[in-house]
């Protein structure tokens, strides 16, 4: 068998996609909580509002009510066989505006409710620090991470929840998806911790040096957690998109080589503890003057992690530009790749490309990989019977098991773990819908949010049982 008896089969989310209870229990106001409605239909985006406006659609408030069905929601992870749970923690759960002194005592026992819940059934909780979660008092007082001081918030709230749970979690995420802000758009820039950019002030500037003090808080992070509990396992998280040349024109593979590169330094930074070369030569060529210490340094080479967390939904492929000399990573320079197919949002399908990122993974660091979402967002149709047949979602997902599999099998890449997004229907990060639905669970809301929030098993719930309980060897 190519994956191991011990293999970590799961499913991923995030508090703020799927909790709800938004006021509930001492919490604070995140940014998600700041987010409205968009829908794909009328392409209508997401907007961020400056507060919570009243007449303003905010889905994250309610969101899956998770807040109040953890314990049915858990069982039926557990019906499925699920070894680990991938979730985050709140931050505004735990310090709702971001620098309190003490913790709030009724945001902490709501996780040790959850986790309990999940060790019931020998389900391993997989956690995630900061999951697009961060204060909005942070965001909108302190300037989020392009502040220095909110290293000092992140690292606190690390440190609580390491010793809260050090001995019900083991493997912990600090950022989720920290290179989404590789080419910086207001959504991003919200979204990874700095609020925007002020008036003339460059967008990109910004987001390096907020990302500099996010990786040190990372870094300062790792290091705290493996002095309260040695044997816990801290990982880094990487939204992972390939990047193809658009052809095999020169100027094209090296332009796929450089927006690689302008993606996936991260990755650099959290595994080897130093940025890569081309890196500081882009900060002297733009003539910036980044707040970068010797002790920074130090303690990223310090704070290194143990495992590289990776979400994969699809692949990019890109043209040279020549309005584009240096190759910076810029999304609008992407090309329609003509050999794949893509879903009703646009995102390519390409299972080959999650084989391609575990071996471009695995080829540059010698750490262990976990994937920790990769998933079909699609419209799901309840029959009148009441059955959903979301077979879409089953071959897509089939393919790309079969795929990792592969990896593993051919190429000895070192996998530990595949929590797939998301098991039960959530709010959409992207578009903040609830009708782009991924899960294994049906969840009885639209996006006008009405509903009644029963679940409900689709086809997929049952073929996910037979795919964990023969470990990846069934996938029909």
């Amino acid at each position: 068998m190519a994956l191991n008896k011990d293999f970590l089969w799961g499913g991923a989310v995030a508090a703020h996609q799927i909790e709800g209870g938004w006021q509930e229990g001492g919490k604070g106001i995140s940014i998600a909580d700041v987010m409205t409605a968009g829908d794909n239909i009328t392409k209508k985006p997401r907007r961020i509002t400056d507060g919570v406006l009243p007449g303003e659609n905010y889905p994250n408030h309610e969101a899956s009510d998770f807040y109040h069905h953890y314990k049915e929601d858990i069982a039926l992870l557990a019906e499925m066989g699920f070894k680990c749970f991938r979730t985050s923690i709140a931050w505004t759960r735990i310090f709702p505006n971001c620098d309190e002194e003490q913790p709030n005592e009724e945001g902490l026992k709501f996780y040790d409710n959850v986790f309990d819940e999940c060790l019931k059934y020998g389900i391993e909780p997989i956690v995630t620090l900061s999951h697009f979660e961060m204060p909005y008092y942070m965001a909108k007082h302190y300037g989020g991470f392009r502040n220095r001081k909110c290293i000092d918030f992140f690292v606190k709230f690390a440190t609580v929840c390491f010793d809260r749970y050090k001995d019900k979690v083991k493997y912990w995420m600090t950022f989720n998806e920290i290179n989404n802000q590789a080419d910086p758009t207001p959504h991003h820039l919200v979204q990874e911790g700095a609020i925007l950019a002020e008036e003339g002030e460059d967008l990109e500037y910004v987001m390096y040096q907020s990302a500099h003090y996010e990786l040190v808080a990372s870094a300062l992070a790792v290091k705290a957690g493996h002095e309260i509990n040695p044997n816990f396992k801290i990982g880094c998280m990487i939204a992972m998109c390939p990047v193809y040349p658009y052809s095999c024109k020169p100027d094209d593979v090296l332009a796929a080589q450089r927006f690689m590169q302008g993606k996936y330094w991260y990755t650099d930074v959290h595994v080897k503890g130093k940025y890569p070369n081309w890196l500081p030569k882009k900060f002297e060529r733009k003539g910036w003057n980044m707040d970068i210490t010797n002790e920074d340094l130090s303690i990223l080479k310090e704070g290194t992690v143990d495992y590289i967390a990776f979400s994969y939904y699809m692949s990019f492929a890109v043209e040279a530009n020549e309005a584009n000399p240096y190759y910076d990573y810029l999304e609008k320079d992407f090309v329609k790749n003509p050999h794949v197919k893509a879903s009703d949002w646009g995102w390519q399908i390409d299972a080959t490309g999650l084989r391609y990122a575990l071996n471009w993974f695995s080829d540059r660091f010698d750490v262990p990989l976990m994937i920790v979402e990769n998933g079909f967002g699609a419209y799901d149709k309840v029959e009148a019977d009441g059955t959903i047949d979301d077979s879409y979602r089953i071959e897509y997902l089939s393919n790309h098991i079969k795929a990792m599999i592969d990896a593993v099998d051919n190429e000895g890449v070192n996998l530990i773990g595949y929590t797939m997004w998301a098991p039960i229907d959530i709010v959409s990060a992207s578009t903040g819908e609830m009708d782009k639905r991924y899960g294994f669970v049906y969840v009885d809301k639209n996006n006008a949010g009405e509903g009644t929030l029963n679940r409900s098993k689709k086809k997929s719930f049952h073929w996910y049982k037979q795919v964990i309980a023969t470990n990846g060897q069934n996938l029909v």
